[in-house]
């Protein structure tokens, strides 16, 4: 490294200031935007990932979260809570729509299966180890099998300090890579969820829109063994004391200060090629925005004379609705948009700087040349493919999974494929269990048939020859011929019993080739098949890798050379981002956003049904001002959720937001709509972060639902 590559990505620091998803140890770089921007703190202070504020931040492995209290409270958005709000809902006590609210330990419930809390204890540059001289040397499969061996090394070593979960991951492309070494913490508790006429107060029409008036915080809390470790659930836990939490701001925010989100975004595309934004918008968006929309509906009308389905599917629809809005967002700013254009226009001037230099076009030249090629493959194979992700029963699925995994186990644990090793173990177990609530073999079997009449449409040749034979496809298949060979498949399997499912966990493979059970027996059919394929992925995979890192690296110089920065795009690590609460003088119907909601607008949107249900008692307390202290003086009334510059994506959902001095003022949980093409094209101007006021969130439960226990823990009291 090639740390100096960092450097290089950064020195001259000429990007807006709002823009931008840091890497912590980067901060001290722009140091002066965060300054000129309002910081209180020293930007160092941020690279420490165990002081103060860095060590009050976690993952949930989606979402991102912090701790609030010495307790091992931790706040989160509410939709990344939903899912174990689902979970623990009945028909008989519908938590969704009354919420919860856990007064003391003892009736806090666990969460969804598998739901995990991870602290970061370390972030380590292992470029050099992951790519060695001997890996720069190979290409293809062979260079694939090389850096996965290097990464599982790097990674059994970290792990052989228990109860930790370590990663490896890329960076720019694959040109850096740095060890992620967390505490995996594996007994999660609900603690409190406001009602979805609160937490998810104006549904799907408000998804992505401004002015919004979602209250969007919930709780969870991490448990230990009494030793301090990271343990299972167990009655005899204790709460998790992490030696960070953040403190509650005592002083309300105003328009124009700073803020700052730290969190684990998703992933952003900033850095990609002219034809993959092509074959995204052009192609991907639309097939993913209609499959989304007939899933939406199918599910809704297969669910709809059925409380307790429509709650397993409840966490389903939330994440297809996010992404259905999401992506269509984005095809919308992109349409009579100039991206393309000017993406194509960039790369080209990338390609003539490379060629006006000699040393320059023998260094860069062949693999920006090779990874066009090499990526409009890849794109090829994923249209390929597109309906067949979605023709293959999620029991068929996790056949397939337990398979591998007991063909992987008779291996010695180092050899096995990534994903299948014994720290796999617990995420395997959890995705048996999580079946139980979130499946229905009706809904499953309506939506893999509606994705499955398209795929049997394709040319033979367009299809898989082993999943064809599995499933029993045909050419010429009409619908109700499908729907029939479906009932067939799903007539033979026992896999929808969660013992039955967990019993395969213990199998050995040739107990898998014996088996009568369908799924079983489909998994076995397709599994030699999928071995070579996956080879033939890798192999494109790795020559990817050694021609999209050179590509990066090209980059890099040449932005440099312009005097622009370059940060990596987001990729579920660690980031800091900052820019402050602003208002937007146009919003996308030529009127004014005003920086902050307020609950007036609560109780003018209020219907008392449907997406904007709000619970009677807020009602109440709007009505008659019972804001206590929580009060805005400008405002006048509380305020709700407010806008600020954060380049934020998906996975910052419940970024603790922070002031100037590191205090919590809040929760990321969404972008207005027409600014999400950001993940692709950042705009200055357009892009705003929306962000759960803290003083909305504090009242709420002080207020309402008469959380003074939480209140008193957080030192709001």
């Amino acid at each position: 490294m090639k740390k100096t590559l960092i450097t290089l990505a950064i020195l001259s620091n000429v990007a807006y200031a709002d823009e931008g998803m840091w890497m912590p140890q980067q901060l001290p770089q722009v140091a002066k935007q965060l300054k000129e921007a309002g910081l209180k703190l020293d930007p160092a202070a941020l690279t420490k990932l165990t002081e103060f504020p860095m060590g009050a931040i976690v993952s949930l492995g989606g979402c991102s979260a912090s701790f609030v209290s010495q307790l091992g409270l931790v706040a989160t958005n509410h939709h990344c809570v939903y899912g174990s709000v689902a979970h623990n809902s009945t028909k008989e006590n519908d938590l969704l729509a009354n919420g919860f609210l856990a007064k003391t330990f003892a009736d806090e419930l666990p969460a969804a299966p598998g739901s995990r809390i991870f602290v970061t204890k370390e972030v380590r540059n292992v470029s050099e180890q992951v790519i060695s001289a001997e890996v720069a040397k190979l290409s293809g499969k062979k260079r694939s099998d090389a850096i996965e061996k290097n990464q599982k090394a790097i990674v059994a070593e970290c792990e052989k300090d228990e109860g930790h979960r370590c990663t490896v991951s890329a960076y720019y492309g694959g040109l850096e890579f740095y060890l992620i070494k967390q505490l995996e913490i594996r007994d999660v508790r609900l603690v409190h969820a406001p009602p979805a006429g609160v937490g998810k107060f104006g549904g799907d029409t408000d998804n992505w829109m401004w002015p919004r008036h979602t209250g969007d915080y919930g709780f969870y809390r991490a448990y230990v063994s009494k030793d301090g470790k990271a343990a299972d659930f167990s009655k005899d836990n204790v709460p998790y004391v992490p030696k960070m939490s953040l403190k509650l701001a005592k002083e309300g925010v105003k328009e124009g200060d700073f803020v700052m989100a730290l969190g684990y975004p998703g992933r952003t595309n900033r850095h990609r090629l002219p034809s993959e934004v092509a074959y995204t918008f052009d192609w991907n968006y639309p097939a993913f925005v209609k499959a989304s929309g007939e899933n939406l509906a199918i599910i809704a009308r297969e669910t709809k004379d059925n409380k307790d389905t429509s709650l397993k599917y409840a966490g389903q629809v939330a994440g297809i609705n996010n992404y259905y809005k999401n992506r269509q967002g984005m095809l919308d700013s992109y349409a009579g948009s100039d991206f393309l254009a000017r993406k194509t226009r960039e790369h080209e001037e990338l390609k003539a700087w490379v060629n006006a230099s000699p040393a320059r076009k023998k260094e860069f030249a062949a693999d920006i040349g090779q990874v066009e090629k090499l990526i409009a493959e890849r794109d090829a194979d994923g249209k390929r493919d597109f309906f067949l992700a979605y023709s293959q029963p999620r029991l068929l699925n996790t056949a397939r999974s337990l398979y591998r995994l007991a063909n992987e186990s008779t291996k010695p644990d180092a050899e096995r494929k990534a994903g299948y090793q014994v720290r796999d173990l617990p995420r395997f177990k959890s995705s048996v269990a999580a079946v139980e609530r979130s499946y229905d073999e009706k809904v499953d079997k309506a939506l893999v048939l509606n994705s499955l009449s398209k795929y049997a449409a394709l040319p033979q040749a367009q299809r898989r020859a082993s999943f064809d034979a599995a499933i029993g496809i045909k050419d010429g298949m009409t619908t109700a011929q499908l729907a029939g060979a479906l009932d067939t498949l799903y007539a033979g399997s026992k896999l929808g019993d969660m013992a039955e499912r967990a019993a395969w966990l213990e199998r050995k493979p040739e107990e898998f080739k014996a088996s009568k059970d369908s799924f079983i027996q489909a998994a076995v059919a397709m599994y030699e098949p999928g071995l070579k394929l996956e080879a033939e992925e890798e192999e494109l995979g790795g020559n990817i890798q050694q021609s999209y890192a050179n590509y990066m690296k090209a980059k890099i110089a040449y932005m440099k050379s312009k005097g622009q920065a370059v940060y990596p795009d987001a990729n579920s690590t660690l980031r800091v981002t900052f820019g402050r609460i602003a208002a937007r003088d146009h919003g996308a119907d030529g009127t004014t956003w005003t920086a902050f909601t307020t609950v007036n607008g609560v109780a003018a949107k209020a219907t008392g049904a449907g997406e904007f249900n709000a619970p009677a008692a807020q009602l109440a307390a709007i009505k008659a001002k019972d804001f206590g202290k929580y009060a805005d003086a400008k405002l006048k009334t509380v305020p709700v959720d407010y806008l600020a510059t954060l380049d934020i994506t998906g996975g910052n959902s419940g970024s603790a937001a922070l002031n100037a001095k590191g205090e919590f003022i809040g929760l990321a949980f969404d972008g207005t709509l027409d600014s999400i093409i950001a993940d692709w094209d950042y705009n200055k101007a357009n892009s705003r972060s929306i962000q759960v006021d803290l003083r909305y969130m504090l009242w709420n439960m002080k207020h309402i639902d008469k959380a003074g226990n939480l209140l008193k823990e957080m030192g709001a009291e």
